[in-house]
C-alpha cells in the first residue's frame, strides 16, 4: 500500500483512501475479496479499473499521469545529457559551429541514450522486486515483526539474510558510484519500491550495513526525505 500512496504524492494526485480493518477480517470478506481476490491490501479503484499488487499500481499510476508531478519512469522524455546537449543548442556561442554538426545526428543517438536508460531503469525495478525485497522482507520478519510479538530471531534465517544483504549492497553501491539513483540520475520507480523495506530497516541493526557504503547511505537519505514519503509516513501515523 505505501508504494502505491508514495507514487499518488509524487504525481500529486487527489484520492480517497479507504482504511480495511485487517484485524477484523475486512479483507477476507466478499466486498473486498471483489476488488483484490487474494484477500490483501493494497487494492486500488480508478473509475471501473481495478488493480491489487502495489508494483502494479505504481506502473499504472506512473503511465497515466506522465506529465504530473515527478515523472517516475522513462518514456520518450529527455535525459539529464540530453538536456544539456538541448541548453548548448539554445545558447550557440558556447559551441560555435560544433553544435550543428552533433545536434544532427545525435537526433538517433538521444533515441538510443533513452532506449538504454530505460533499460536500465527497468532492470533495477525487476531487482527491487526480486533480490532486494525477499531479502529485506525476511530481515524484517526477523528484525521488526517477531520482537514485536516477543520473539527471538531465527539465527539462521537472520544469518544468512544478512549475508545476502551485505553482498547486494556491495552491488548497490558499485551502481550508484555511476548515477545518483538506481539506473539514472533522477528518481523513478526503481527508487520508489524499495521506501517501504528501507523505512523499516533503518530502525533495525540491517542500518549499519547501509551507512557503511557512503553512496548507498546518501541514497536512502535522499529518498527516504522525499516530501511525498514523509506524507506517507505522516499518513500511516494516523492508523
Amino acid at each position: 500500500m505505501m508504494r502505491a500512496l508514495a507514487a499518488l504524492h509524487e504525481k500529486g494526485l487527489a484520492f480517497q483512501l479507504v482504511p480495511v480493518d485487517v484485524g477484523a477480517g475486512e479483507h477476507k470478506k466478499e466486498r473486498f475479496l471483489a476488488l483484490n481476490p487474494f484477500g490483501q491490501v493494497p487494492a486500488f479503484e480508478d473509475g471501473d479499473l481495478k488493480l491489487f499488487e502495489s508494483r502494479a499500481i505504481t506502473q499504472y499510476i506512473a503511465r497515466k499521469y506522465p506529465d504530473m508531478g515527478t515523472p517516475l519512469i522513462l518514456e520518450s522524455k529527455p535525459t539529464v545529457k540530453v538536456s544539456a546537449w538541448m541548453e548548448f543548442e539554445v545558447n550557440p556561442e558556447t559551441m560555435e559551429s560544433n553544435v550543428q554538426w552533433e545536434l544532427l545526428p545525435d537526433r538517433a543517438a538521444d533515441a538510443a541514450v533513452i532506449e538504454n536508460t530505460m533499460a536500465t531503469v527497468n532492470m533495477w525495478i525487476e531487482v527491487e522486486a526480486h533480490q532486494f525485497d525477499p531479502v529485506a522482507s525476511r530481515l524484517q520478519r526477523e528484525l521488526v515483526y517477531r520482537q514485536m510479538i516477543g520473539m527471538a530471531p531465527d539465527t539462521a534465517v537472520f544469518g544468512e539474510n544478512w549475508t545476502r544483504l551485505t553482498e547486494l549492497l556491495d552491488i548497490y553501491e558499485a551502481q550508484l558510484s555511476q548515477s545518483k539513483y538506481l539506473g539514472c540520475d533522477f528518481f523513478t520507480l526503481a527508487d520508489l519500491h524499495h521506501l517501504p523495506a528501507l523505512t523499516n530497516l533503518m530502525g533495525t541493526p540491517a542500518k549499519a550495513l547501509f551507512d557503511a557504503r557512503p553512496k548507498v547511505s546518501a541514497w536512502v537519505a535522499n529518498i527516504m526525505a522525499r516530501p511525498a514519503w514523509v506524507k506517507v509516513l505522516a499518513l500511516r501515523n494516523q492508523y
